[in-house]
């Protein structure tokens, strides 16, 4: 059995930023989809991060600082819980992880972890495979096709409908990355045959062919000291203290 046919745990978070270092997640949502048998089920967090949520954040996922206080869950209780999510399904025979610019979402949770004090769920984190990326396989796959890589627009491109007021929820977000790695798996048979493992170790050397590519080109008009983080699916701990995290 192919790995795009076998279980897919696709997970998408919504945060209070773009900064894996400071910022919190705010929603995660976590598909478990088995195509071969037409299945798939939702499981979806409402996190209280403890802190306010920027406008320019709730103007993108729609969830207001007061609305995650009221109805969401403590940050303290729900990170432990979506990081071992995480890690159970991943334990599955056969299962891959699935996550569209993994190295945001798995190091943002890591991160979260670590500021919880779990670190031995951000170890776990820090050691999980295999994964799949679609933003790696659609870089790798179609190199030099030209236009926007964010979700929508990549999702738009495989044929996959992900209506406007549906983006950026985190549930819609991740069963589209499902949905695109399926797709790109089934149009490019060498990739969808691979071993899951195999194809893990080939995604990590594609990412950081891609980061350097992007650092060679954004240096050519930015600072000419510019840098493209390779690393992938997580980005390791910068040198700060771990009262920084907190």
């Amino acid at each position: 059995m192919s790995w795009h046919t076998g279980l897919l745990s696709s997970v998408d978070a919504e945060t209070t930023g773009v900064d894996v270092e400071t910022d919190r997640i705010v929603t995660w949502s976590r598909w478990t989809i088995r195509p071969s048998r037409g299945y798939k089920r939702c499981c979806t967090w409402l996190v209280d991060p403890g802190v306010d949520i920027p406008d320019g954040a709730t103007a993108i996922h729609g969830v207001t600082t007061e609305h995650a206080r009221q109805h969401g869950e403590r940050a303290r209780d729900a990170i432990p819980a979506i990081a071992a999510d995480v890690l159970y399904w991943s334990r599955e025979e056969g299962a891959v992880t699935v996550a569209y610019n993994a190295a945001y979402d798995i190091t943002l949770l890591h991160r979260e972890c670590l500021r919880y004090g779990r670190q031995d769920l951000a170890d776990q984190l820090a050691a999980l495979r295999p994964v799949v990326d679609p933003t790696v396989l659609d870089k790798q796959c179609d190199t030099f096709r030209k236009g926007s890589r964010k979700l929508g627009d990549v999702a738009r491109h495989y044929g996959i409908d992900l209506a406007e007021q549906d983006a950026h929820g985190s549930a819609a977000d991740a069963l589209a990355a499902a949905r695109v790695a399926y797709v790109i798996a089934t149009r490019y048979p060498a990739l969808g045959g691979m071993e899951p493992g195999d194809l893990h170790d080939r995604q990590v050397t594609w990412r950081a062919d891609q980061c350097a590519s992007l650092q060679r080109y954004l240096r050519k008009k930015d600072p000419p000291d510019t840098v493209v983080d390779p690393h992938w699916p997580l980005t390791p701990v910068p040198v700060v203290t771990q009262e920084a995290l907190t």
